[in-house]
C-alpha cells in the first residue's frame, strides 16, 4: 500500500499543472466547451488526482490516525512523546 501511495504522489506531481490548466478552462467555458474539457479531464490517469492521495505516517506507514502537525500516527506519536523525542510535547494532566 505504501508503494501504491508513492506511485500516486509521483503521478500527481507529473499531471498537476495540466489538470489545473484544464480545470481553470472548465470554469471559464460555455456548455459545449465544458463537455469537451470534462472528457479531456476524464482521460487523465485516476491516480493523478489529488483526491486519491492520503496522509500516512512517515515512520510506520499507517494510513489512519495521522497527526497533521507531526505527520506521525497516534501510536508512534505517543511512543516518541513518552521518550522525549518530540520537543514541546508533554503529557496533559488536569
Amino acid at each position: 500500500m505504501i508503494e501504491r501511495q508513492k506511485k500516486r504522489v509521483l503521478m500527481h506531481k507529473l499531471f498537476y499543472t495540466r489538470r489545473l490548466h484544464f480545470k481553470t478552462l472548465l470554469v471559464k467555458s460555455n456548455v459545449n466547451q465544458k463537455f469537451y474539457l470534462s472528457t479531456v479531464l476524464q482521460k487523465f490517469p485516476k491516480n493523478s488526482s489529488a483526491v486519491r492521495l492520503n496522509r500516512r505516517c512517515f515512520i510506520s506507514g499507517r494510513p489512519k490516525g495521522v497527526s497533521q502537525d507531526f505527520g506521525l500516527s497516534r501510536q508512534v506519536f505517543r511512543e516518541m512523546a513518552h521518550q522525549g523525542l518530540l520537543p514541546g510535547v508533554k503529557k496533559a494532566s488536569w
